[in-house]
């Protein structure tokens, strides 16, 4: 290879040496090949599994195509309560997202990075910290720091930072806001005649638990950072330009004092309407503990999005802006709680766990939990939904083998988060803040799949 700078070589342009990526990185980049090529459009994904359900429950339970049509009817809606809150949860968090105060805490922890290395380490982690305190929020804080991040760092592979920051939802069902551990957890739960109501000590602040979560903590930012190419003309490079994401003062042609004008641009408006919401809070905080539920901490993003925006027109913006991140989710979660009202009134799902129950011991059970699980959240990419489903299956089983119960729930929780790495419907709103494609980043998360699912499954083995 000739040197630039020596003998008549000063005409020739300087070339770029070029490093062999390592091997995960080499694993990585032929995942992300096959999803450019064949994974479609989400909506698609979930026509197709909408098929695939369909046609199982004609020919494995035998119910009629009639009766399939009429369970996903019925089950179509059966979730739109839970479709408006989890939609509230994105609108409400990525608009706090938005105010001066939380960008300005944003803006300096982006700053912080000056390589693809730090860039990566940084989403990541930020990531899987938000997605412990709260699933939505978690997926909000990846969206957009990968957007800021990007901005700082335009040498970074585009792709692989959003896909580190989506792969730190892995983390969600370990922490806070876990569907099936809070479940057990509340008085009064169908399951509290057979194992009474489990505390969170035994289920989220278990050792199995701690393990997983620690290890895929600690170690999962740096598996998403040698998945970054070496040589920067096998990377995503995106202008900063389009990453710019900042809410601008409204123009308007001719300033008035009219009162409709002082009113939307007074600090008093959004503050009343803050306290009343913190009010609240503290009420129910003293009153009822520490207890959370999607209403709450939908409260609680909203009541900090009115006091830390200046006026209601800049609140209107940023409610406007975040809007469009729920655009796609809105159109398919009806598929996916018909999908759901498929599996569970045919039998589907209770005959795949029964299967899994049927090759378990009690060293076992949790493994093959975990892994049913997984396989169920393709179909059912709800914590809630799929717990409602697996839950009346699995906890008798436990019992009958001598199996603490809560190491099936943490199983089914770890289940449901595992697989949301090759499932397009949680990227869906991280995807519309970050102005990707799912295409575009599942060839990368699979690696993460592989290497959590590695780890969770010896953890079921060894606690």
């Amino acid at each position: 290879m000739s040197q630039p700078g020596k003998g008549n070589e000063s005409n020739t342009k300087p070339t770029i040496p070029v490093v062999k990526d390592n091997v995960i990185a080499r694993i990585a980049a032929i995942f992300a090949r096959i999803a450019e090529r064949w994974l479609p459009d989400a909506f698609v994904f979930a026509i197709f599994l909408t098929v695939i359900a369909f046609l199982a429950g004609i020919f494995v339970t035998k119910a009629s195509p009639m009766d399939m049509v009429n369970y996903w009817g019925n089950g179509m809606w059966g979730l739109l309560t839970f479709t408006a809150q989890i939609i509230a949860t994105f609108v409400f968090s990525y608009a706090l997202a938005l105010t001066k105060s939380v960008s300005r805490v944003l803006e300096a922890l982006a700053a912080k990075c000056k390589t693809p290395t730090s860039a990566i380490l940084l989403v990541t982690f930020t990531a899987l910290t938000a997605s412990l305190i709260s699933w939505a929020f978690g997926l909000v804080v990846a969206g957009i720091m990968a957007k800021l991040v990007g901005r700082k760092v335009p040498d970074v592979d585009y792709r692989v930072l959003v896909a580190s920051g989506y792969s730190g939802f892995l983390i969600w069902e370990g922490g806070l806001s876990s569907s099936p551990a809070l479940f057990v957890a509340t008085k009064g739960h169908i399951f509290e005649d057979l194992i009474g109501v489990v505390p969170t000590s035994e289920t989220l602040f278990s050792l199995l638990n701690i393990v997983i979560v620690v290890v895929i903590f600690f170690t999962l930012p740096f598996v998403m950072r040698l998945i970054h190419p070496k040589n920067i003309n096998d990377r995503f490079i995106i202008d900063p330009v389009l990453l710019e994401d900042k809410i601008e003062e409204e123009v308007r042609t001719e300033e008035t004092n009219y009162p409709n004008d002082k009113m939307e641009k007074s600090r008093i408006i959004p503050v009343i309407g803050g306290l009343l919401g913190l009010s609240f809070l503290i009420n129910h905080f003293i009153t009822k503990g520490l207890e959370l539920d999607l209403n709450t901490v939908n409260l609680i993003f909203l009541t900090a999005a009115l006091l830390l925006f200046s006026n209601v027109r800049e609140l209107s913006k940023g409610l406007l802006k975040s809007v469009g991140s729920v655009g796609q989710f809105t159109l398919q979660y009806p598929f996916y709680a018909g999908i759901m009202g498929m599996l569970g009134a045919s039998g589907l799902a209770a005959k795949l766990s029964d299967f899994f129950i049927e090759i378990s011991t009690s060293q076992t059970l949790p493994l093959w939990t975990f892994l049913s699980a997984g396989l169920l959240n393709i179909f059912i990419p709800s914590g809630g939904g799929q717990w409602a489903v697996q839950g009346p299956i699995v906890i008798p089983a436990a019992l009958q083998m001598g199996v603490e119960p809560a190491k099936v729930i943490m199983a089914v929780a770890w289940g449901d988060s595992w697989t949301n790495m090759i499932q397009p419907f949680w990227a869906i709103p991280l995807l519309a803040i970050a102005g990707l494609k799912i295409r575009d980043i599942m060839g990368y998360t699979t690696v993460a799949l592989v290497y959590s699912g590695i780890i969770i499954s010896i953890c079921m083995l060894i606690f």
